[in-house]
């Protein structure tokens, strides 16, 4: 299992790099997205989810730039009710990641 936190203190933002068995979640992603494609690529894992914990009126996410160049679903809470392509989650719902 690879879990890898990144951390921009400019804006006390942390998101994280989440794999197993070659798969990978990003969960809140900063807006610059080349970190979290290159770490994936050096530890041999596909990015198959970008998971939003909520809509981030604070920053700028990189959700949807990382979605397009990694061919990514976008996961977000069902009450979000995002106007763009994604999958809605519940309470309940699980995601699978390699093992995880």
């Amino acid at each position: 299992m690879h879990f890898q936190q990144f951390y921009l203190g400019c804006l006390a933002h942390a998101s994280y790099l989440i794999g197993s068995e070659g798969e990978a979640a990003v969960v809140d992603p900063q807006r610059d997205v080349e970190q979290y494609v290159s770490e994936a690529e050096a530890h041999g894992l596909r990015i198959r989810y970008v998971i939003e914990t909520h809509l981030h009126a604070d920053f700028v996410s990189g959700h949807r730039e990382l979605a397009e160049r990694t061919g990514a679903e976008i996961v977000f809470g069902a009450r979000a009710e995002a106007e763009f392509p994604h999958r809605a989650v519940r309470d309940g719902d699980e995601l699978r990641v390699g093992h995880v």
